[in-house]
Parts: structure tokens; sequence; C-alpha cells
């Protein structure tokens, strides 16, 4: 859908009191909320997982890099027939696909099938974040763009929590069996899904050019080649990935190091695991909000980058169990979730539009790659090592590499306008 029609369809919602873009911030927020509670119900119940499958920490970290596998690979695909056919023609069945997983993960009476329910609800989220990006930069004034955003990550933040929240207390404080969290997570699921359908203004694309299209403006095909020839899109994908890298190696671990290197229990493990993603709502929407006020991407992300690597660093190394809790704190305010919008909205002014689907897809996909090494790597490290100090050390180095990719990076102040 054009730009011309979303402003339409926004100044026809206007009229009955909610603008159509703010109605987009509303459902993408959602689907981010639920994808992530999706997520994080396994993480503080991976020791009872392990137990009943008998899993060393390598197996363990081996059912989310499974997920992400398959995640992974649907970036580009699930972006490219977006753009093609019409986004949320491909958001919302996925969408669905993986909110019925979920539920199929808790009947698995065996690891085989555990890892197969995974890898399918991780196939299912893979069709999410492109076209989903793609309909917000169409629907949301570029003036708005990274604080509507912000909101929308957000969901990620409020999903990560309200994940583990609900498997530490259900599984850990209440006893229930690990499988419940993953039946509560479905029907919500599923039904925002279908809110999705609904709210987005979309119509079915055809797989040709219209003919009524001006001959004076024809709607060109973004090759993949072009978009990798872009020095500064190249420098933010490096960056996604170390960023990315960090946050789901602590995501993935950070419950069960809490557990067992910090002898936390019950729903302790779930509240403080909660803090990163509650601190990273207003970094999100502070470094959001400044990135649109100055125009320019890469000074905040100079500033947030060098905090972040030394707040995972602090989370392991500081023995102080309140040091502790205020370095996961920091490490929410300005790590992976307050850096995507200031990410996104780099890759926004730098990626053409009628791409955008395409080159957001292959921005998560680059990103998303390091979450299905990190769990897995991280897992390893503990078994060999017998400590997880080495998984967080080496996700502190990786964000280092990314801060010097960004080095190579160039940003004009003045905005430009995708074409």
């Amino acid at each position: 859908m054009s730009q011309s029609a979303l402003k339409t369809n926004g100044q026809t919602d206007t009229k009955k009191g909610i603008q159509y873009w703010w109605k987009i911030v509303a459902v993408m927020f959602l689907g981010w909320v639920f994808i992530y509670a999706t997520r994080t119900i396994l993480n503080p119940v991976m020791p009872n997982i392990a137990n009943e499958f008998s899993l060393s920490n390598a197996q363990l970290g081996l059912i989310n890099s499974v997920f992400f596998l398959t995640y992974a690979f649907a970036q580009v695909p699930s972006g490219s027939l977006g753009d093609k056919f019409g986004r949320k023609y491909i958001l919302v069945p996925g969408f669905i696909l993986f909110g019925l997983f979920t539920g199929l993960t808790g009947l698995a009476m065996s690891f085989a099938f555990f890892m197969f329910a995974r890898a399918i609800a991780g196939l299912g989220q893979g069709t999410f974040y492109g076209p989903c990006y793609a309909i917000a930069a169409d629907s949301i004034p570029q003036q708005n763009r990274t604080m509507g955003t912000a909101i929308i990550n957000s969901g990620m933040a409020i999903g990560t929590s309200l994940g583990y929240i609900t498997s530490s207390y259900l599984t850990l404080e209440r006893g229930v069996s690990w499988e419940i969290p993953f039946y509560i997570m479905t029907i919500p699921t599923v039904l925002v899904g279908f809110l999705i359908w609904f709210t987005v203004k979309e119509k079915r694309r055809k797989p040709v050019n219209e003919p009524s299209v001006a001959a004076s403006a024809p709607v060109e095909k973004v090759k993949i080649s072009e978009i990798l020839r872009n020095r500064n899109i190249i420098c933010t994908f490096i960056m996604s990935f170390c960023s990315l890298y960090g946050f789901f190696m602590i995501l993935t671990w950070l419950p069960q190091f809490l557990q067992t290197e910090r002898g936390f229990a019950g729903s302790e493990v779930g509240f403080i695991s909660s803090l990163i993603p509650w601190a990273s709502i207003p970094g999100a929407l502070l470094f959001g909000y400044l990135t649109d006020k100055i125009g320019r991407a890469k000074p905040l992300i100079f500033l947030l980058v060098p905090i972040a690597a030394i707040s995972i660093f602090a989370v392991v190394y500081i023995k102080s169990i309140p040091l502790m809790v205020i370095a996961l704190i920091v490490y929410g305010l300005t790590g992976k979730l307050a850096l995507d919008p200031v990410l996104i909205s780099f890759v926004s002014k730098n990626a053409p539009q009628q791409g955008y689907s395409t080159v957001f897809s292959l921005f998560n996909f680059v990103g998303m790659s390091s979450s299905i090494l990190a769990p897995y790597i991280t897992g390893y490290l503990t078994d060999t090592t017998g400590s997880m100090q080495t998984g967080f050390f080496l996700a502190m180095i990786l964000l280092v590499v990314g801060f010097v990719a960004m080095l190579f990076a160039k940003e004009d102040r003045t905005k430009k306008t995708a074409a």
C-alpha cells in the first residue's frame, strides 16, 4: 500500500478519533508482546526440561538454536513475499501458526517432538519482523517513525517479562507442570493474529506490475545484491548481529545463571530477569525520541553500546547482588531493546522504500543469525568451563566489534527520504 493511501486512511481514522498509524503501532506492539512471551516461557523452566529429557547444557542451548534457525531462515523469503503479495498476507498466517505450535510444544512426549514443535513455532515467528516494520514504515509519519518504532519494540520488553514471570511463577513457585505456560499462551496469541488481520488495511498485491502504474514512475525491484553494496546498511547489519548475540545469550541463560550461580529460586528468577525488559521501555522511548529530535542515530549508538558492554561485564564479575541488579537495569536501559529503534531508523533512511520489507527482513536475518549461535555456544562453554562467565564475556567482546563497525558508517544530520 502506498504512503498516500495510508495517509488517506490516517485522515479517515482521525475523524473517527484514532489515526491509522496509532492502530498499527498498537497491534504490532501486541504482536511483539506474544512473540517474546512465547519465547521466554521456556527459559525459566529449562532445568525442568533438562531433567525430564536428560539433557546437557549444550542440548538445552540447542533448543533455542533450532528455534532461531528456522526463524532466521524465514526472514528473507517472508520479506520478499510480503513486498510482492502483501505484508499482512504473509505475517498473519505465520503468526497464527507459531501460536498453535506453542501449544503443541507442551504436548511433547519426546525431545525430538519438542524440537520439531519449537522449530515450526520459530518458522511461524519468522514471518513477522520484515512485514511488521515495512507496514510500520509505510504507516507512521517520518517525524514520528523512531518513536513509533520504539513503542512497537516495547512490546518485546512486556512480552519478555510476561513470559519470564508466567513460567517462573507457575512452575518454579507453584510447582505446576512446565507444559502449562505453553498452553496458556496459545489462545491470546492466535487472537492477536486475527486482530492484526482486521486492523491492517492492505489489499492483496498482484505478482506483476499493474498496467495503471505510470510509465514515468515504474516500480523497481530491489535486488539483495544492491542492498549488500550499501556500506551503511552493512555496518548496521554487523552492529545488529553483535547486539543480538548478547541479548539472546542473556535472554536464554540469565534465568539459569541466577539459579545456579547466584542462588535465586522461585518467582525471584522471573522478577530479576524481568528487570532488563522493564528498564528497556523508558530507554527505548527516550533514545527513540532523541533520534527523531536530533535527526541522527550514530551519536546515540556510540553512547549506548559501550555502556551495554560494561554492564554485561558487571553482571557476572561483580559479586554484590545489589550491584548486579543495577548492572541488569543499566543493560536494559542501553542494550538491544533500547538500541533497536535507533538501528531501525538508521536502516530506514538508507533503504529504498519499495523494498522495505525485504531490507528489514534481511536486517533481522543477519541479526537473528546470532541467536542461532548464542544459546548453543554459551551452553557448550558452560559445559566446558563449568561456568557461564565465558559466555557473558564473549557477548561483551562482540559488542565492541559492532561498535567498531559503526565507525565506518556515514550519516548526515539531515534526514534522507528513502527512494
